[in-house]
This record gives structure tokens, sequence and C-alpha cells, in this order.
């Protein structure tokens, strides 16, 4: 059990430090709003990682070869909603404020609740992250049989890893966003941020 345990943290952190788009919205978040949309942006990436590494753990064999002929529109849909989230950041940094200073609208992500959500939907759509579980797990002796304790163990080590990570990101960005503090700071993080998603999505795009 604590195998598997050390294992999905080994997972988890293998899936969760290369900064991609997601890592690039989360620390975004963090800097033009507060660490709580932040890390509950990190927290969605997280639950996202947990689930594919629940479904990798339980699935076996059979996982890869499920999601293969649907990996390319899943691809397609990741990209589209990488690009929608880049246009609206942008949108927003450019638009004149539309709320008081007492009390400020949040649209889009810019809430606790939206940001999981949301980031939860658009990790979610990324079949990278279930066949990189599915790999690691058909690795293991116990995949063709597995034992309920030991894949909790493993998927809690993947949830605890993620997390982890995903949330010193979103500090990384509320950091960055103290520093940023005036309104030139946060408009060149909010198009800093826009342009490196649209980037990546071109990429996701290109890369089937």
């Amino acid at each position: 059990m604590t195998g598997a345990f050390l294992a999905g943290l080994v997972a988890g952190y293998g899936v969760a430090i290369p900064v991609g788009a997601i890592a690039v919205l989360i620390m975004g978040l963090a800097a033009r709003t507060s660490f709580r949309v932040g890390a509950a942006a990190a927290l969605g990436v997280a639950t996202a990682d947990g689930l594919y590494a629940a479904v990798a753990a339980l699935g076996g064999a059979a996982l890869a070869a499920l999601i293969a002929p649907i990996a390319g529109p899943l691809r397609v849909a990741a990209a589209l909603v990488l690009l929608g989230l880049a246009a609206h950041t942008a949108w927003r940094a450019l638009r004149p404020p539309a709320s008081t200073p007492s009390k400020p609208v949040r649209r889009g992500l810019d809430s606790p609740s939206r940001a999981f959500t949301g980031v939860l939907a658009l990790t979610l759509l990324n079949p990278a992250t279930v066949v990189y579980f599915a790999a690691l797990v058909l690795g293991r002796r116990d995949a063709a049989d597995p034992d309920l304790t030991v894949a909790g163990a493993f998927v809690l080590g993947a949830f605890l890893a993620s997390a982890s990570w995903q949330l010193l990101i979103a500090g990384g960005g509320t950091l960055v966003g103290r520093v940023l503090a005036g309104p030139r700071g946060r408009l060149l993080t909010a198009l800093t941020s826009s342009a490196i998603i649209a980037t990546l999505a071109a990429a996701t795009l290109l890369s089937g």
C-alpha cells in the first residue's frame, strides 16, 4: 500500500510539473484576482488528475484503447476552450472596469467556484492525462486485478502530488500579483497569460 501511495505521488508530480496552458492559467488567475481563486483552480486540476488516476488504476489495459478513438476530438475541444479563455482574459484586461470599488463584479473564472469547475472541466478534456496514468498503471504488477485499497493509495498519492504543485503555482501567481499590483502590472500579466494560452492552444491543435 505504501508503495502504491509513493507510486501515485511520483505519477502525480510527473503529470503536474511540466508547465503548460493550465499552469499559466492558474498563475494568471492568482495574479489578477486572489490566492483563493488560484487555489480553487489548482484543486480543480488536482481533482481531474485524481479522477483520471482512479480510472486508470481501475480500468487497466482497456483504458488506452478506449480513449484512442476520441483523442482527436478531445484535443480540438481542449484547444477551442483554451482559445476562448485566452480571448476572454484579454477582453477583460482591456475593457473598462464595470464594477464599483466596494463590490467588484466577478465573471468568467474570477471566483473560486467558477475557477474550480471551469479548470476541472478543461483538465478533463485532456486525453493525454488518462493515457499517461494508464501507461503507468499497466507497468504495475497489480494492474490486471486491481485491489481497491492499493488503487485508493495510488489515487491519493496522485491527487496530493498534483494539488501540492498546483497550489505552489497559485502561490507564485499571487506573489506576482502583489509585485505587479498596479493597473499596468495586472494588464501586463493578463495579456501575457492570454498570449501564452493562445500559443499553447495552437500547439495543441498542431500536435494532432
